[in-house]
């Protein structure tokens, strides 16, 4: 962990500024990896590992206040933030732009590509911002310009999975309450919990896992199920051009969109010219070089944006305005994440006037391990209620931060490897993409 504390720190402050500069300067930046439960979640690079890493930001000011922020995590991102947090020392906490200036110019040496820099300036302008609103006693979102909604829309998440972990290396199984889901029926079953316990009225499979027949099965028996309701199916560029094709026209009248059914920005741009509904992305346009070659070859028709690999909240609200000047409609991308980081795709996702379709998250499948206080962030009728408290509305629980501190370190995980876990359980396992 960087920084001298471990427990969570005060972060309920908040004071009234007229100007910037007193009391406002950043005093240190606290970057705490953790661990937390993950079900065994099926995709196209393997399976999930029983634990997902995050790192937790606490960006603490002169005075005292403290601003959260949340990014992915493993070894090379928490490596990066900590290099991050020596330069931000000292800068002013509304200085947003020199703060992102200067963790671009200690981090560009060695990382040369935007995206992977995002991740950082990203994490930490989260952190400023959370920090603003409690200063002046506003929801981030007003930071951002306003709400256009009260409340954000989200799709379930719905994935291939085992019942459970298997026994390994000495190591008991370890199960979940979701149970098994490997062909249409399972999956149907997944979605109607999703939809109880949630009120979902949208859909996300996460493909790449089958043979597509067998996928194609379950996208219409999800249509079967739950008529009228928004589907979606994400290979994650698992298929050829010709695969994707294939799938597309089976799939005409199933489904929204198609994510990612295969690679690269020319590769979807085949696939394009044929496929009877609009192609999404949050594989191959990533950052801002990669706008104007999708446009220009009509790539895309959906940008699932993520403010984790944009640059940050404010970048993301820059984005949907160029997506709105192109006819590309948006969605929202989501990793395993905890409260921190779904509350700022809240505050996000309620500033862009033009979301056009729900968003994603992974929340219900790792929200028992928050460490957040619990009760402001739920899904609810398909939705999150954006958090009107000062900054991002959300409080940090101390002894939750240490429990998942104290399993990352316990762990002795230091970074994903959905293959590599596939394969200790199933050694005949090839990650091979495309795969169909």
């Amino acid at each position: 962990m960087t920084g001298s504390k471990s427990r969570g720190m005060n972060d309920d402050r908040s004071t009234n500024v007229t100007g910037t500069g007193v009391g406002t300067r950043i005093r240190e930046l606290v970057v705490t990896p953790i661990a937390f439960g993950d079900p065994p979640l099926l995709n196209a690079d393997g399976v999930h590992q029983p634990l997902a890493l995050r790192c937790i930001l606490q960006l603490v000011l002169e005075d005292g206040t403290v601003g959260l922020g949340e990014s992915p995590g493993g070894s090379v991102r928490l490596t990066r933030l900590q290099e991050a947090a020596k330069v931000v020392v000292g800068m002013d906490v509304f200085d947003t732009t020199a703060v992102a200036a200067a963790i671009d110019a200690v981090l560009s040496p060695t990382v040369p590509r935007s995206h992977d820099r995002g991740w950082a300036t990203s994490a930490i302008e989260v952190a400023c911002l959370d920090a603003q609103g409690k200063l002046l006693g506003r929801p981030v979102s007003d930071l951002l310009g306003g709400r256009v909604r009260d409340a954000v829309p989200f799709a379930a998440y719905l994935f291939y999975k085992w019942a459970e972990h298997p026994a390994l290396d000495g190591r008991e199984a370890i199960g979940d309450a979701w149970g098994e889901a490997l062909d249409p029926a399972g999956v149907v079953e997944q979605a109607r919990l999703m939809q109880q316990r949630y009120g979902f009225t949208s859909f996300k499979l996460k493909g790449g896992v089958f043979p597509p027949d067998e996928e194609i099965a379950a996208m219409n028996a999800l249509a079967e199920a739950f008529p009228g309701q928004a589907l979606r199916l994400d290979p994650n560029t698992a298929w050829t051009v010709e695969t994707s094709k294939q799938v597309a026209r089976e799939l005409d009248g199933v489904i929204e969109y198609l994510e990612d059914p295969t690679a690269t920005i020319p590769g979807m741009a085949e696939v394009a010219k044929d496929a009877p509904m609009p192609l999404a992305t949050n594989m191959c346009v990533i950052a801002w070089e990669h706008l104007r070659p999708a446009v220009e070859q009509n790539a895309i028709q959906v940008l699932l944006t993520d403010h984790h690999y944009w640059g940050g909240l404010r970048r993301t609200r820059e984005l949907a305005a160029v997506c709105e000047a192109f006819g590309i409609e948006l969605s929202m991308h989501s990793n395993s994440h905890l409260g921190i980081s779904l509350a700022a795709m809240a505050h996000v996702g309620a500033a862009i006037p033009h979301l056009a379709h729900s968003c994603d998250t992974h929340y219900p499948w790792n929200s028992a391990d928050d460490v957040i206080v619990p009760g402001v962030i739920e899904v609810r009728d398909g939705a999150v209620k954006v958090p009107t408290g000062p900054g991002l509305g959300v409080a940090l629980d101390p002894d939750a931060l240490d429990r998942a501190h104290r399993r990352y370190l316990d762990s002795g995980i230091r970074d994903r490897d959905d293959t590599g876990y596939m394969r200790r359980i199933r050694p005949e396992f090839e990650r091979r993409l495309p795969r169909w």
